[in-house]
């Protein structure tokens, strides 16, 4: 169990001082501190809360400003000023940084202390403006109680005392604080460890040094409240994320426990340990001395650790916001964002033997609503340390849900090996569960030169292995992200032409084979690009359904149906009908059936006249879906006809359970219908209809000996190149006014 070294904080006029100065009323110097606040209680709180405070010898005395303005104002006619308590948000949102840039930049006040607060923490800095303008301590109004106030005045003024008393007798300070502004650019704890005893290397003459903290969320596997050494000069490396007792100096030992116990610093003639803290995060910087320290080196180490202590405090934030940014939480695993990074190192190597995978679990989302969210997360567990056993070598990451990523040798990262892990079944709580993957590989050699590439590169090898009938793995190769990449060109373009009106209806006439009439026409969809090229239906259609846009489409062309078929009515046309093709995605949206009835009663045209066409690939996705929408169409009078039939695979149930008035007879049984045996499916399929009481059309019909074997059998009605192709809408109705005159 980890133990926790926080106490809850005391309310803010509890006196829980510890300050051991005493009220003198003689006292005559004082510390000018402007309180700058657009609500006057904060003033009255906070100057009450420190009506007491005497920091080294001197009383406190109150400047009050309301806004960001006046404090300007005010410090340019104070320059004794040595403590701003700064409001970030007054009279507008970032006022307050606008003071900081004001003492800083106008007024070149780099020795005032500055220390913002807020009521709202969704203001809080930017890093960038802490680093610039040198801004002491930052606290939210609600954490301030009257220690951390009494704690962050005293601290900053101390500051003040030690800032002025190091620039009037020291040139030291521009190092000090050169080497603060350089720890600032480190968000690791152990680099800012190694940087801060670097720095101390600069200030005072030491042989070795350690840095010593509680590992509790710093060091793995550490949960107790044990001092570790976090970073060493000196000495040796592999003493680093060790316990203390890894120094093997007990006198050490004893001291640098004793100055973090007893939060004081402790000086020999040779060796210091130095005590530093702020927002809860203590540390020890412990150094072996050459010889003792002189006064003003301890003045200015005294001032470098005000200044580290903020930063050891940041540093933890930067570690805890970046774990939370590149880390997963279940497995503790680099995350998708940080797996970018390892390509990117993966893309600069040499090593010509590297390869990376994605390992994508199937089913897993069955196993998460089956079996529960902990049971799944458990086998993910199970499934990374399985993944991490086969080799050291190897750097996982998990980039999605049930997505692993993986980079390591060739030996290693290749499907034999990650296909093995599979073979048996991974442990989760009480179950034994056998899963199994798809795997999208891409060696180094065929890798773009960034990781966010080689990402997009797996993914569209992975997504290939996921459709594969055959290997569930697939590695990248460069003619699959061509292809991908026309198909979306090709989507993109679809998406503009179709708002631009490129998309039109063409119309193919079908014909009664008895009296030779047209009877009505298939609506055609047809796609000129604006260069002028017609985009074949087989290309483009597939690509509607995979985009989705085919919903949008779909309902256009039922619209124009029933427009033309408007039109027809108004022209004495009225008995011929249109065939609309109707896809599965089309189907599966909820408002299919309103939107079909409501083009049909929006353009007041006959429904029986309108018919919708649906191939036997579509009724076997999902077939009563299929059913009981059509039930409903043919509910309203609308005619429903089965195209291609006897070219898929559905069970003969199916078609005794549809709402049917035709049968198309497709072009493959029509090409060889002349020929000796080559009518005898269409012959059983026009048979079929006769006995359900079903038209039948044949498409296909390119020549008069197909279309005489046809009239033989008892087909009804034709379609095809032989008596005309697709046209547009007027010229249809020229060839309608031709043909049925």
């Amino acid at each position: 169990m980890q133990v926790s070294e926080n106490t809850n904080d005391d309310f803010l006029f509890i006196d829980d001082s510890d300050e051991d100065e005493i009220l003198d009323s003689a006292i005559g110097e004082t510390w000018k501190v402007l309180i700058v606040d657009d609500d006057p209680e904060i003033h009255s709180v906070t100057q009450l809360a420190l009506s007491d405070l005497v920091v080294l010898g001197r009383h406190l005395e109150y400047l009050h400003a309301y806004s960001g303005t006046d404090a300007c104002k005010l410090i340019e006619e104070n320059e004794d000023i040595v403590l701003v308590l700064l409001d970030v948000v007054m009279e507008s949102d970032d006022a307050g940084l606008a003071v900081v840039k004001h003492i800083r930049e106008q007024l070149k006040r780099d020795d005032i202390r500055i220390v913002l607060r807020t009521g709202q923490p969704g203001y809080a800095p930017e890093e960038s403006v802490i680093k610039d303008y040198d801004i002491n301590d930052y606290k939210t109004k609600t954490e301030l109680t009257r220690r951390k106030l009494v704690t962050t005045v005293y601290a900053a003024i101390r500051s003040y005392q030690q800032i002025d008393s190091v620039t009037k007798n020291r040139e030291g300070l521009e190092r000090i604080i050169g080497a603060a502004a350089n720890l600032l650019e480190l968000h690791n704890v152990h680099d800012y460890a190694c940087g801060v005893l670097a720095e101390f290397k600069k200030l005072a003459d030491s042989n070795s040094s350690v840095f010593c903290a509680r590992g509790q969320g710093i060091v793995e596997g550490a949960d107790d409240l044990s001092l570790y050494i976090l970073g060493q000069y000196g000495l040796s490396d592999a003493k680093v994320n060790q316990k203390l007792a890894a120094l093997d100096n007990p006198d050490s030992m004893r001291q640098i426990t004793s100055c973090f116990q007893q939060k004081q610093h402790f000086f020999t003639a040779t060796s210091t340990s130095l005590y530093f803290g702020s927002g809860g995060f203590r540390a020890v910087i412990h150094l072996e001395l050459a010889q003792a320290l002189s006064d003003i080196e301890k003045q200015l180490i005294e001032v470098f650790l005000t200044n580290i202590a903020t930063g050891y405090e940041n540093v933890h934030l930067f570690q805890k916001l970046r774990n939370a940014a590149y880390k997963d939480w279940l497995t503790e695993l680099p995350n998708r964002l940080d797996f970018v990074n390892l390509l990117d190192d993966f893309c600069q190597s040499d090593d010509d033997e590297l390869v990376t995978a994605l390992i994508d679990i199937n089913h897993f989302s069955d196993i998460n609503d089956g079996l529960g969210q902990d049971i799944g997360n458990q086998l993910l567990m199970a499934v990374s340390t399985r993944i991490r056993a086969i080799s050291e070598k190897n750097q996982l990451a998990r980039i999605g849900a049930d997505v692993f990523g993986i980079i390591g040798p060739k030996s290693i990262v290749n499907p034999e090996t990650l296909m093995a892990l599979f073979n048996r079944p991974f442990a989760a709580g009480e179950q034994n569960l056998p899963i199994n993957a798809c795997f999208g590989f891409c060696s180094k050699i065929s890798a773009g030169a960034r990781g966010v590439k080689v990402l997009n590169q797996i993914n569209i090898a992975l997504n290939l292995a996921k459709k594969s009938e055959q290997d569930p793995f697939v590695y990248y190769q460069q003619e699959m992200e061509d292809k991908t990449l026309w198909r979306l060109g090709m989507i993109r373009q679809l998406r503009t032409d179709f708002a631009d009106n490129r998309l039109a209806l063409w119309y193919q006439p079908q014909l009664s084979l008895t009296t030779g009439k047209i009877i009505g026409a298939e609506a055609l969809l047809r796609w000129k690009t604006a260069e002028g090229k017609f985009i074949s239906p087989a290309v483009f259609i597939p690509l509607a359904e995979y985009s989705g846009l085919i919903i949008d489409i779909g309902n256009w062309v039922v619209n124009q149906a029933c427009l033309l078929l408007k039109k027809l009515t108004d022209s004495q046309f009225g008995d011929v009908s249109i065939s609309v093709n109707v896809s599965i995605p089309q189907f599966k949206r909820d408002n299919f059936v309103d939107n079909i009835i409501k083009a049909i009663q929006l353009n007041n045209v006959d429904p029986s006249k309108l018919e919708l066409e649906i191939t036997e690939n579509v009724l076997m996705d999902e077939p009563q879906v299929i059913i009981d929408a059509l039930v409903q169409l043919k509910a309203q009078g609308i005619s429903i006809a089965l195209d291609d039939f006897g070219t898929g695979f559905s069970s003969l149930s199916y078609l005794q359970k549809l709402p049917l008035d035709r049968l198309k007879v497709d072009r493959s049984f029509v090409n060889d219908i002349a020929e000796p045996g080559g009518s005898i499916i269409a012959d059983t399929i026009i048979n079929l209809g006769k006995q359900m009481n079903l038209k039948v059309i044949a498409e296909g019909i390119e020549l008069v000996e197909q279309e005489a074997q046809l009239k033989a059998l008892g087909c009804d009605e034709v379609q095809g190149f032989y008596y005309a192709k697709p046209m547009p809408a007027d010229e249809f109705f020229a060839y309608l006014e031709k043909t049925n005159r």
